[in-house]
């Protein structure tokens, strides 16, 4: 039981760290605006990506340490 409840949740954080990671680094607005002579280009809010990234990172690593079977010795 505790082992489908992990492997749940960590598909479930990781998922929703893809979808922060995601929405910052293309869909929200952004965090700063950079204004040159040639373009004009706007930054993601870089924080918010490695946040997404690394709440990713770790819903995977949970998932997949409670997927893994275990021998008994």
């Amino acid at each position: 039981m505790l082992k489908g409840i992990a492997i749940v949740s960590g598909i479930v954080l990781g998922a929703v760290g893809g979808v922060i990671a995601y929405r910052a680094a293309f869909v929200d607005p952004t965090a700063a605006v950079l204004i040159s002579n040639e373009a004009t280009r706007q930054l993601p809010n870089l924080l918010t990506v490695a946040g997404g990234i690394l709440l990713l990172v770790v819903g995977a690593a949970i998932a997949f340490f409670a997927a893994r079977r275990k021998s008994r010795s």
